[in-house]
């Protein structure tokens, strides 16, 4: 999932949370699979980040391009994709300080409610780039090796996702400083399975 909502969650494959669904509230979530034209949108690291840069607060292509040091042109193209498939969304017109036309654009996050799983290194690829972009010491990370029966990780993934779907639905404070997740459950190949 991507998070434009978050998930970006911007659209990644949750297995077994992402097919049946993840407990929120007391009540499970469905996320539908991605249509063709969703799933190609989504296939863009470019892409994923207007979509967080979108994510609660509307910005024109001007300030999108100047946030990614991208033309303005290019980004247009990726934001018309972006609104022709329901992730960004187009707000009311306004005149920029010269009295030129400018449109803002709000991440809608639909994206939180696909399934999109063939987008795994799409999404690595983005948060590797933004990642570059944060100074180390403003980065918290960890790595925890498992090895549980499946219905043990079943649960395991359905709490973990069941919390990030609670705080996708908490509201966007524009004061608060802005914080991105990112979460990969894997197979490990260091420890082959019996």
């Amino acid at each position: 999932m991507t998070e434009d909502g978050p998930a970006a969650r911007h659209g990644t494959a949750r297995d077994g949370a992402a097919r049946h669904g993840a407990a929120r509230h007391g009540h499970a979530i469905e996320r539908r699979p991605a249509t063709d034209a969703e799933a190609r949108a989504l296939a863009s690291a470019l892409r994923l980040r207007i979509l967080r840069i979108c994510l609660g607060q509307a910005r024109t292509n001007k300030e999108i391009a100047g946030i990614l040091r991208r033309d303005p042109a290019s980004v247009l193209h990726h934001i018309r994709t972006l609104v022709r498939t329901g992730f960004l969304e187009p707000q009311q017109e306004r005149r920029g300080s010269r009295g030129a036309r400018e449109v803002p654009y709000l991440a809608t996050r639909k994206s939180w409610q696909l399934s999109t799983p063939a987008q795994g290194q799409i999404m690595l690829d983005t948060f590797l780039e933004e990642l570059r972009l944060v100074p180390a010491e403003d980065v918290d990370t960890t790595r925890l090796g498992l090895r549980l029966p499946p219905i043990q990780m079943a649960e395991f993934r359905e709490r973990l996702f069941s919390l990030l779907d609670e705080y996708s639905d908490a509201a966007d404070d524009p004061g608060a400083p802005a914080w991105s997740v990112f979460i990969a459950i894997h197979a490990d190949p260091n420890r082959p399975g019996n």
